[in-house]
């Protein structure tokens, strides 16, 4: 049940992207509830997993690679609207491939994606509740901002949703480099040890 709501995600980012674009207010609010939806949907699958004792290394990476696109998907998305500065996708980008490169290696020696790092100071940031709860709310609080802003951008000048544009914008802005930085800081400890620890097991 877990990897099926993991695998759920996928469809739905895509539901959400067709709906970010055209210039329809019923589209561009019903892509903020389904963002939503898309964004509570990483919190489930874990709770089911955990629930319904159904977790496993394939769920694990499944959920990372769910993760991974929908976070990549939607900041790629939102740089095209110009919500955005494009420096925030290339960032995002350039840290996955890099961690992810190095969780495969280990992967390939039996080591699940948070194990790849030993330290306390790096399992801490990497896979502490608090680290990464702090992460999913900023990312989440983000993208529900950016999906909002966008929303926005189609009333009419003058009128009160349009006048909290702008704050909406800048509040979606600042929470965005906020997730940004907390994603890169995250991947240090995996950037750090993950070499020393591949080769140690070679």
């Amino acid at each position: 049940m877990a990897n099926l709501i993991t695998l759920l995600r996928f469809p739905l980012l895509v539901l959400v992207l067709l709906l970010f674009y055209p210039p329809s207010l019923v589209s561009r609010w019903a892509a903020v509830g389904l963002l939503f939806i898309l964004v509570m949907m990483d919190t489930l699958d874990g709770f089911v997993a955990r629930r319904r004792n159904e977790v496993s290394l394939l769920g694990s990476i499944l959920d990372i690679a769910a993760d991974r696109a929908v976070e990549i998907v939607l900041w790629v998305c939102f740089a095209d609207l110009n919500l955005i500065p494009l420096a925030i996708p290339i960032l995002v980008i350039i840290r996955g491939t890099l961690v992810d490169a190095l969780r495969s290696a280990g992967a390939r020696r039996g080591q699940t994606p948070f194990s790849i790092t030993g330290s306390k100071w790096g399992k801490r940031l990497v896979a502490s509740p608090l680290m990464r709860t702090c992460y999913g709310a900023a990312k989440g609080v983000a993208f529900c901002g950016l999906a909002v802003t966008q929303a926005l951008r189609l009333y009419p000048p003058g009128s009160p949703q349009r006048a909290s544009l702008d704050g909406f914008a800048l509040f979606s802005s600042i929470m965005s480099w906020i997730a940004v930085v907390l994603c890169l800081v995250r991947a240090l400890p995996v950037l750090v040890e993950a070499p020393t620890t591949i080769r140690e097991i070679d």
